[in-house]
């Protein structure tokens, strides 16, 4: 059966902790303490004031764009052949775990901590020393001793550009048809609807 969350955009996200490694370590990855920690950080900062449904987390958006990037794939496997499974699995880990250096307010505490020059408020710096180092590392090693850094290396952008990398970074990628439809739906408006079928 594996593991599932409830999500109020996807509805049912399972991970098949029983027939998929991958999936039995990216549901380790989100029992380590940098992921749960996402669970308190708002993904859209203060915009909870004026959208009171807004208080949605990096949590709920990270699993969805994990689920949405597994859909993704889907689409690649049927109409690339052949498939580069283990670019496959790195841009699945690498959706799981693209926010993991988010702060307390989101983009908002970036603002601050550039003007002060602080680097650990860079989410993109704090999100690679956490992926390629620690409790995050740790279990994405049983996938490989180098998986860590491959992963790490697509959420910095690092490498060669293919479609596989294109479903975690590119002008139509998860992150963004996550928190599009996401903070569309948390916020009450009615911009920027996707149809995503």
């Amino acid at each position: 059966m594996g593991q599932r969350i409830r999500d109020p955009l996807h509805d049912l996200v399972e991970f098949d902790t029983d027939n998929s490694e991958l999936e039995s370590v990216l549901w380790r990855v989100i029992q380590t303490r940098p992921f749960q920690r996402l669970r308190r950080v708002k993904q859209l900062g203060f915009s909870d004031l004026v959208f009171p449904g807004a208080a949605h987390s990096r949590f709920a958006h990270s699993v969805g764009v994990f689920h949405t990037a597994r859909r993704l794939m889907q689409v690649i496997r049927r109409d690339v052949h052949p498939t580069e499974e283990s670019k496959v699995t790195q841009a699945l880990a690498a959706a799981l775990v693209h926010d993991l250096g988010h702060g307390p307010f989101s983009h908002a505490f970036e603002s601050v901590g550039a003007r002060l020059g602080l680097k650990m408020t860079d989410h993109e710096h704090v999100s690679d020393v956490l992926v390629r180092n620690g409790e995050v590392a740790d279990a994405l090693r049983a996938l490989g001793s180098g998986f860590p850094d491959d992963v790490a290396d697509i959420i910095s952008g690092r490498g060669e550009s293919n479609i596989y990398r294109a479903v975690v970074s590119s002008q139509f990628d998860a992150d963004r048809l996550d928190y599009m439809r996401r903070d569309r739906l948390m916020t009450g408006t009615q911009h920027a609807g996707i149809d995503f079928e």
